[in-house]
């Protein structure tokens, strides 16, 4: 109820400013606007390719590749499929579902979702563009050894402490 309250202020809010031509609201208004299309744009075909994925892949290909008997081959293919992703973490989470629901360990999935946040091939190209080469392979040369680190430490953790997502 009080996200729906919230939700309602928020559009009276924009609603007002262009009433009393408020800018900062008018701005806001426009950055939603603009955020809801990018969103439209993006979110359903990747939800269309998600459900291809969890329908073609097998269970056991999976489990093969990203499961618990991996080991660092589970890591390479994180990172090599987080590279490619386009939307971010939009379309990074439900795959990251997926991924548990076909019996990735914990610590490949945690290992892709901040590989999408920090090694995405179109940010990287973008990235060196603007600061460098140099500095772009010193940040993923820094990032990705971490990433995997805590990975693996917040995935053997959470197995330690029996966790389970609910509702899967």
């Amino acid at each position: 109820m009080i996200k729906k309250v919230l939700f309602l202020i928020y559009f009276l809010f924009i609603i007002a400013s262009l009433f009393f031509h408020f800018n900062a609201g008018k701005m806001i208004g426009e950055n939603f606007l603009s955020f809801a299309f990018s969103m439209l744009k993006i979110v359903p075909v990747a939800f269309i390719l998600i459900g291809l994925f969890e329908v073609w892949i097998k269970r056991e290909t999976i489990e093969k590749h990203l499961g618990e008997e991996s080991n660092w081959r589970g890591f390479f293919w994180a990172i090599l499929l987080s590279s490619t992703m386009l939307g971010g973490l939009y379309v990074a989470f439900p795959i990251a579902a997926v991924l548990h629901r076909k019996g990735a360990k914990l610590s490949v999935i945690f290992t892709y979702i901040g590989a999408v946040s920090v090694c995405r091939v179109p940010m990287a190209i973008f990235e060196a563009s603007f600061l460098g080469i140099k500095f772009t392979l010193v940040r993923l040369l820094v990032s990705l050894p971490l990433i995997i680190s805590f990975s693996i430490v917040l995935g053997n953790h959470l197995k330690k402490k029996n966790f389970e997502i609910i509702g899967k």
